[in-house]
């Protein structure tokens, strides 16, 4: 990259190439080519895939292992909601924001525990409804998803996913007639929202956490649980806090328990573990992930796969998250974030139909959580109870 004193040469360029362009077009549309060579440009204006290509040609080219695959999920995310780079979805149920810049999330301090999830971001910021931005994070085809049947998946390691394939080979899950079919268990139960008009609690020993089962995860489990009764299907809910008084090790405590509930209830075939998100600026700035759904703010739901050492079935758990998130999509457009695939294990290995679910992020409140909940356990259960045999 040459410079001349303050001067990028290249973006010069870059740029002039691109007001040739521009200019070139201009003079054809005077000229009267209209339909013709002026029409074709003005179709490759609209065409995402042209204009990513010409603004890679601007900014530079950004390819596999470069600035982007540099930056964190939640940053990623930002540049796709980018009016010119974003490849969105179409029929999207709220406002998609668009995002200059967001400061990186700061990362808490590293668990020891392998079988932790990453770090969550730190949420010592108080949850002041002023410091909260928020964003509608749809899927995009760019670098680091992968896409198939309309569903797209952040892919967090190093591993080659052909989610055509995971379609393909089906969910081979029946749900039997007696029993209970379902599990509910939260990790990180203590996990809560902003506080909003009456929601408000009394935090543990963080401010978006809360020992209170009106307003933590618990509640949002009691929400999935009740719309799956209601269409007919049978769930057994842990209402246990594995994350209180310790955080760490949560997840060893809870896949205990998860194995206990398996071998005592072999008629459980879908273990949901629920949490909620945290997205936090290295400026303080909290960001929620949110939606419009019937006229109402609703938090985003996002899927979480593991697929670390000891847990060779994952694609059994990717093909489930698949059908759930395609039929989150047909119902409530822009409800789902992308699928994520992390190399950790998240208990998933105790059952072919194990997901970490996701529900709107602390900066959300509890009731936009609890709507986002009741979307997904419709959008969940009209999967679930094909695979009891129901219509």
């Amino acid at each position: 990259m040459k410079r001349r004193g303050n001067i990028r040469w290249d973006l010069v360029l870059r740029r002039c190439g691109a007001f040739f362009l521009a200019t070139l077009g201009a003079v054809l549309l005077l000229a009267g080519a209209g339909n013709g060579v002026a029409g074709a440009l003005l179709s490759l204006a609209e065409n995402p895939f042209f204009v990513s290509a010409v603004l890679q040609e601007e900014l530079g080219p950004v390819a596999r292992g470069g600035v982007m695959d540099e930056l964190e999920l939640w940053e990623r995310l930002v540049v796709d909601q980018s009016a010119l780079l974003r490849w969105g979805l179409s029929g999207a149920g709220g406002d998609t924001q668009t995002a200059q810049a967001v400061p990186t999330p700061t990362p808490s301090a590293a668990s020891p525990d392998p079988s932790e999830p990453e770090p969550e971001p730190s949420a010592a910021p108080a949850a002041d409804p002023g410091d909260i931005v928020e964003r509608t994070l749809v899927a995009s085809s760019g670098a680091g998803y992968e896409e198939a049947q309309g569903v797209y998946l952040y892919n967090r390691t190093d591993l080659n996913v052909d989610l055509e394939a995971a379609w393909a080979a089906g969910v081979d899950l029946t749900l039997p007639d007696e029993g209970p079919q379902i599990l509910i268990v939260h990790t990180h139960g203590s996990e809560a929202y902003t506080p909003d008009g009456e929601d408000v609690y009394v935090p543990s020993d963080n401010n978006s956490r809360t020992l209170d089962e009106r307003y933590n995860m618990v509640r949002v489990g009691d929400e999935i649980a009740q719309v799956f009764e209601e269409m007919g299907l049978r769930v057994l809910h842990d209402r246990t806090l594995y994350d209180y008084p310790a955080y760490n090790g949560a997840y060893a405590r809870s896949g205990e328990a998860v194995a206990g509930y398996l071998a005592e209830y072999p008629s459980i075939r879908i273990v949901l573990d629920v949490h909620r998100d945290a997205l936090v600026g290295s400026d303080g700035t909290i960001y929620k992930a949110v939606t419009t759904v019937d006229g109402s703010p609703t938090a985003q739901v996002m899927l979480v796969l593991g697929s670390g050492d000891g847990h060779p079935d994952w694609m059994e758990n990717l093909a489930l998250a698949m059908r759930i998130q395609k039929s989150m999509d047909a119902l409530y457009p822009t409800l789902a974030r992308p699928m994520t695939l992390r190399a950790s294990v998240y208990n998933q290995n105790l059952s072919a139909g194990s997901l970490l679910v996701e529900v709107g992020t602390h900066g959300n409140t509890l009731q936009e959580a609890l709507r986002g909940a009741r979307c997904f356990a419709r959008a969940a259960g009209q999967v679930l109870r094909n695979l009891a045999g129901e219509e």
